[in-house]
């Protein structure tokens, strides 16, 4: 873990959150900053970085997280469909730098790219 890490924080316990889930290698807490009626994220509590970081031995850390997803969106009542939003590196995005999924959905969810 880091040290300065706001989600090493929140896995720590040292920063409140509103959580989801909790196992020895994830968490999913709500996003305080929600941009859905359902938004969470699942967090690995090995501080990796982002995706750009990922190799070979996170596979089973990454499949047991995408799986997660879908279980937890029905817990959380996203019957119908929920998105999920793996922001990867400063050019991606990415405003914490340590790994996570985002799961958003309800209400009415534009699409993710503009098309004409």
């Amino acid at each position: 873990m880091s040290d300065n890490c706001l989600f090493c924080k929140i896995v720590r316990g040292e920063i409140p959150s509103r959580k989801v889930y909790e196992d020895e290698e994830v968490i999913a807490f709500h996003d305080i900053h929600p941009v859905a009626p359902v938004h969470f994220m699942l967090v690995p509590k090995l501080h990796l970085v982002s995706l750009l970081d990922a190799e070979e031995a996170h596979a089973a850390l990454l499949g047991k997280m995408l799986v997660l997803a879908p279980r937890l969106a029905r817990e959380q009542g996203l019957e119908n469909g929920f998105r999920t939003v793996i922001n990867s590196g400063k050019g991606g995005g990415q405003e914490i730098f340590h790994l996570h999924i985002h799961v958003i959905g309800g209400g009415n969810i534009p699409p993710m790219v503009k098309r004409d």
